[in-house]
This record gives structure tokens, C-alpha cells and sequence, in this order.
């Protein structure tokens, strides 16, 4: 009893769950952090406006210590339309704090997080999250993300991976399906990334949000995916919402010695807290090798005893 239809996909026994989405459609707030490179925001921006077939959203753009004129001129170029507002956010960079405080000024039901280095290639993206984040034992839902030369970002998180955790198939080829099909089926994953990230703002604040004390920048999507799941609610990811990710495009890499020494106290958290998940993922068959890279043919090799 449903209201939903099953798909053909292409992979032979698997198929795809199209749900309907309620009617009305929800409203939801996307909230992008920046700082200056309007080149990047005003791809996201368009792809917002241009490229999604979704129309009941609010777009928050959370401005964190921006300096450049042009960013300036662009705002409030953009604030002209009314579903966009630009929110300021000082101070030192902390993606953890910025999605909580624009969580708090959102008006919608569902929060998209969204990096600002995002490109919309698929117009029923959100509709496609938004399915899903309003099924009642769904928690976030994360999307399939691409590098700009068509290799697979992410597709699910696997705890343990490098750690603490890694992304499923990280610079696989997009048509390829990873083992038995799951990089391209929808299906659970203990935890999906934020920079495409679904949820019901119910959810979110009942979770108490990200974790902007102890997880500033690394992580805290795994982390609160982990608590979102501790609290009772399945995460999902979804290979029918399709973006590009200029990964970290905008703040480059984290590896300055101060940066290096904040990400490796983030891991020690992770590692301490989360433990037992990290030991044994329960998103993930415990017979398979965590060894990122260890793969035949794209497919994660066996765990042998005197292997991890």
C-alpha cells in the first residue's frame, strides 16, 4: 500500500522503488556555506534555478568571511529573488556551526546541505532525495556524486574504510555498478556525505544537528549519519540523484600543519566514539576487506583471517 511504482533499471534482478512524493510537495530549505568564489556559487546557483524540476525551495547562502567585491555585487544581485537569503556566519570556518545555524533560520520542512562547489546534471535530484528523506523511518539521503572527468566521487560511506571511514568506490568509472550492482541501486548505508545531504529539519534537530564542538570540518557527516541511525532511522543512498562535486574547490586541501593537526584530532574522536561501528560497520558485509583499493575488478576482495 505504497504510493510508489517499481522501475526497471538495466541490472537485471534489481530494481528501482520510484516513490511519490506528498501532496503538497514539502518545502525545502538548501543551505550553502561559501566564501567569495562566485564562479563556483553561481553554477550551484543556476543548477538551483535552471536545472531542477523541483519548485517549492528556499535557497540559504551562508556567507563565512567573504572579502571579494564581486562576491558582494553578487549577492545582492541574487538576493533579488525572493527564495534566496544570504545569511552572514563570521569567524573561523567551522562547516559543523554554519549548517546549524542556517538549520535554525530555515523555514522549510526538509534541509538540503549543500557544498557550494556542487553541479546540478539531473533536474529530479531533489525530488528524488526529498522521496526519500519523507519516508518515515528514513533518515539523510545522499546522492551519487561525480568528479568533472565522470569518475564516481561517492556513493556511500563505508565505516572503517581508511580508519574511520571512506567513501564505497571512490574514482570508479560512472557506468560501472561496483559488486552486485549497489553503486547504482538504491540501498542503506551507515552513513552518506554532506555535501549532498537530505534530511527532515525534525531529524536534524532532534539529533541536536552536527557536531561543531568536537568535528569542525572532518567527519561530522559521518558522525551525525552514525546518530541519526543510533536514533532510529535508516540512511539511504540514492544512485537517481546524480551531481557533479568540484571537491573542496573553494578551500583547498587540509594540508597545512594546523589543518593536519585539527584532522588528526577530529579522527581520534571519531576512532574513541564510534568504535565499534568502525570495527564493524553494520552497513557493510564484515567478510569483505576494508583495505581501500584491495578490489577485483572494482569488486572489494575478500577478508582473509591473516589479513586487517
Amino acid at each position: 500500500n505504497l504510493s510508489a511504482e517499481v522501475l526497471e533499471t538495466g541490472l537485471g534482478a534489481y530494481h528501482r522503488i520510484r516513490y511519490d512524493l506528498p501532496t503538497p510537495a514539502p518545502r525545502v530549505s538548501v543551505i550553502i556555506p561559501t566564501k567569495d568564489r562566485t564562479d563556483l556559487l553561481s553554477v550551484c546557483l543556476n543548477g538551483l534555478f535552471e536545472k531542477t524540476n523541483y519548485e517549492n525551495f528556499e535557497v540559504l547562502i551562508v556567507d563565512n568571511n567573504s572579502t571579494d567585491a564581486k562576491t558582494f555585487a553578487y549577492f545582492k544581485l541574487i538576493e533579488k529573488n525572493e527564495n534566496v537569503r544570504v545569511l552572514k556566519f563570521p569567524g573561523e570556518f567551522n562547516f559543523a556551526a554554519i549548517n546549524n545555524f542556517a538549520a535554525s533560520e530555515a523555514s522549510g520542512e526538509i534541509l538540503i546541505l549543500l557544498n557550494n562547489d556542487i553541479e546540478v546534471i539531473d533536474e529530479g535530484w531533489i525530488t528524488e532525495l526529498v522521496s526519500h528523506a519523507c519516508r518515515p523511518d528514513v533518515g539523510a539521503v545522499g546522492c551519487r556524486l561525480y568528479y568533472p572527468d565522470d569518475r564516481v566521487q561517492h556513493d556511500g560511506i563505508i565505516i572503517g574504510m581508511g580508519g574511520v571511514a571512506g567513501y564505497a568506490h571512490p574514482h570508479s568509472k560512472r557506468e560501472d555498478g561496483g559488486e552486485f550492482g549497489r553503486s547504482k541501486i538504491i540501498r542503506n548505508y551507515s552513513a552518506v556525505t554532506a555535501a549532498a545531504l537530505a534530511i527532515k529539519k525534525s531529524i536534524y534537530d532532534e539529533v541536536g544537528g552536527l557536531n561543531a564542538e568536537c568535528l569542525a570540518v572532518a567527519f561530522n557527516d559521518v558522525d551525525f549519519c552514525l546518530r541519526v541511525k543510533e536514533a532510529g532511522y535508516q540512511n539511504v543512498y540514492s544512485p537517481f540523484a546524480e551531481l557533479y562535486h568540484h571537491e573542496s574547490v573553494s578551500r583547498g586541501p587540509d594540508t597545512d600543519p594546523m589543518k593536519a593537526k585539527r584532522f588528526e584530532g577530529e579522527a581520534l574522536y571519531m576512532k574513541d566514539k564510534w568504535k565499534t561501528c568502525i570495527e564493524n560497520d553494520p552497513g557493510y558485509n564484515a567478510n569483505l576487506s576494508l583495505i581501500e583499493g584491495y578490489r577485483i575488478d572494482l569488486d572489494r576482495g575478500l577478508k582473509w583471517p591473516w589479513s586487517d
